[in-house]
């Protein structure tokens, strides 16, 4: 039997019943009861119908509102993220009136984005499955960038106007230092927001986010992990220029000025050296010296017996050696000793720079006239008495050998290029900004070195590249080191142009393996034994041909890796392998005829680091972006 075709089980297990026990059932329902009944069975599902109405209802509204929230939130967001690059170029310009004005309309929309990110029912809706993981990810964006304007910028931006560039600078007449130090404590609070709130965002679970939310979140951690580090950096700068300028007191510096002509590991051979003063950023040249000057140290110096056992003791008995060590902590630290021993002056740190940083500053500051009884031989030579940053380099590196036969006046020459160099930024010749970038300019290719024998200062200098240090904080993890040392006894590395380039291999066994291939040339005439000074030839003093160019190539891993192998030409070489700051060390000396050019390969193994490899070379008369070639990585299969 059916019921309006429906064949439902309750309809079924009535059927089931007896006569008797359908007649007891009729009997038993009271007249009006049983339609009674109906309804009241009826009405919870009733209320269920509307309750699921209603839910599907809100849910609709809901999303609805969170979709014009979140379109909302991101409009704010993109907003914001528009006027970063504006903001940046009027801080550059000191234009103060619109940076104001700037920033108070990029925290409009940080804090709009946050307060609409932060709505009662988006923070309810952050706990669903799938679209939750979203919406608390956007929450964190916009609370972070709101963060990053109030906590971060904002106080910068309080500050700016204190912050005269061109009157912080050093100079003859001395500089303001207070607003450096009063401004400091400011600046490591914004760096330390925009540190907690980099920190926060790249805590959040990516795996469950759409593309629409995974990729903006990847930018903002980009770009906040660059604000961070630009941040960290100005407020240790902060922290430690006043008294580095003689804020309290006079502070005295060895000046070494490294000849990129004859190679060092960290430049080139220290000829020239000044002692440098500032008084409350008062900026004055003081004694002038050289190396040879100062002679032999005997009894030789102490040094790290590690080093000394790849560097030999030259490097605590000879200023002109004690950078053959491409650690420049441990160079500075024997240079100072060296001059107290000598001169008597205990000097509270070393700045080393080289005459391709001079031409950074002299593009900036303009020619400079040199003058003075020391210059009267080279004027009498025929040499340029008018440096420029487009000749200083060549003056220095070339001509000066060419025209000046004795050592002693060559020294002098130098000694009088850096004094007036120096004499045209004390007077307060060029503007901060140029002077700042070519500083920058020099320190990131490796030119511009510092070192203080304060402790609590030198624990700062030592987390950046300016440090010069091969081991610590300032080296990243798989971090090559090729540095270069003179063999020759001369001048011939002004001729030497090199390349320096990294290919990655193929992961073995959970490890990485790399090869570092260098490649250096001798572009010296062919003549070159006849044509060159002695002084530049070397005259074949130390055994090396004229004309020809001795190297000690010196190649460091990165930490625990293992120095494995060394070709020259594609056939397996000897060198000599060591240990240093815990980095693998091999070396392998070269020979290089005028117009031969050789390529040495040394493969490191064993490298725990599954980070991408960069590598850090000698500075030498190249541009360090002609000499470091983009790495290579070797085309693996991915199911090995």
């Amino acid at each position: 039997m059916a019921c309006s075709g429906l064949d439902l089980p309750w309809t079924r297990a009535s059927l089931r019943m007896t006569g008797s026990q359908q007649q007891a059932a009729m009997l038993s329902d009271k007249p009006g009861e049983h339609g009674r009944r109906t309804k009241l069975t009826n009405r919870p599902f009733m209320r269920l119908g509307l309750l699921v109405v209603f839910l599907v209802v809100l849910l609709g509204a809901g999303a609805v509102w969170l979709g014009l929230k979140a379109n909302s939130v991101k409009n704010d967001l993109e907003a914001a993220t528009a006027l970063v690059p504006q903001l940046k170029e009027e801080i550059l310009s000191s234009d103060s009136e619109s940076v104001a004005a700037t920033m108070v309309k990029l925290r409009e929309h940080t804090s709009s984005a946050r307060r609409q990110a932060e709505d009662p029912l988006w923070n309810l809706s952050s706990g669903l499955p799938w679209v939750g993981p979203n919406l608390s990810a956007v929450a964190e964006v916009a609370r972070s960038a709101d963060d990053v304007a109030t906590l971060g910028l904002a106080p910068l931006v309080e500050i700016y106007d204190s912050l005269n560039w061109d009157s912080l600078l050093p100079s003859g007449s001395g500089a303001n230092l207070n607003p450096i130090k009063v401004a400091a404590p400011r600046v490591a609070s914004s760096a330390y927001a925009v540190r907690a709130s980099a920190e926060r965002l790249k805590a959040i679970n990516t795996s469950q986010l759409l593309p629409q939310v995974a990729v903006p979140l990847a930018e903002a951690n980009t770009e906040l992990k660059q604000a961070v580090g630009a941040l960290s950096s100005a407020a240790d700068a902060a922290a430690i220029a006043p008294d580095m300028l003689g804020i309290d007191g006079r502070r005295s510096y060895l000046l070494m000025i490294q000849n990129n002509a004859e190679s060092r590991a960290s430049g080139g051979i220290p000829g020239a050296l000044a002692v440098l003063t500032l008084d409350n950023g008062k900026l004055s040249l003081g004694a002038q010296s050289s190396a040879v000057d100062l002679g032999v140290m005997s009894p030789s110096l102490p040094v790290d017996p590690q080093q000394e056992q790849i560097y030999s003791t030259r490097l605590g008995k000879y200023m002109q050696d004690v950078n053959l060590t491409p650690d420049f902590p441990t160079a500075a630290a024997t240079a100072q000793e060296m001059w107290a021993k000598k001169t008597g002056q205990n000097v509270d740190g070393v700045i080393s720079v080289d005459p391709i940083v001079l031409s950074y500053i002299l593009q900036s500051t303009g020619p400079v006239a040199l003058s003075g009884p020391e210059l009267e031989a080279a004027k009498a030579a025929g040499l340029s008495t008018e440096l420029t940053g487009s000749n200083v380099v060549s003056t220095l590196l070339s001509d000066v050998y060419a025209k000046i036969k004795q050592p002693k006046l060559q020294d002098a020459y130098f000694a009088g290029v850096a004094k007036e160099v120096f004499s045209a930024l004390s007077s307060g010749k060029g503007e901060a900004k140029g002077l700042m970038t070519g500083l920058g300019r020099g320190t990131d290719e490796g030119r511009v070195l510092v070192w203080s024998a304060s402790a609590s200062e030198q624990s700062v200098i030592s987390k950046y590249r300016l440090s010069g240090s091969v081991g610590g904080s300032s080296v990243s993890p798989a971090e090559f080191g090729v540095y270069f040392n003179d063999g020759t006894g001369a001048k011939m590395d002004y001729y030497t142009k090199r390349s320096v380039q990294l290919f990655r291999q193929c992961p073995a066994g959970g490890y990485e393996e790399t090869i570092v291939r260098v490649t250096s040339t001798n572009t010296a005439p062919a003549d070159a034994a006849t044509s060159l000074p002695a002084y530049v030839t070397g005259a074949g003093l130390f055994g090396v041909p004229r004309g020809t160019v001795q190297t000690n190539i010196v190649v460091y891993g990165p930490v625990q890796a293992n120095v494995e192998s060394a070709s020259v030409d594609g056939q397996k070489a000897p060198f000599a392998p060591y240990l240093h700051a815990d980095r693998p060390v091999g070396v392998v000396a070269q020979q290089l005829a005028p117009g031969e050019s050789k390529t040495v390969e040394f493969t490191f193994g064993k490298i725990v680091q599954h980070t991408e490899p960069n590598v850090v070379v000698t500075p030498t008369v190249q541009h360090v972006k002609d000499v470091i070639l983009p790495t290579e990585d070797a085309s693996c299969d991915q199911g090995q």
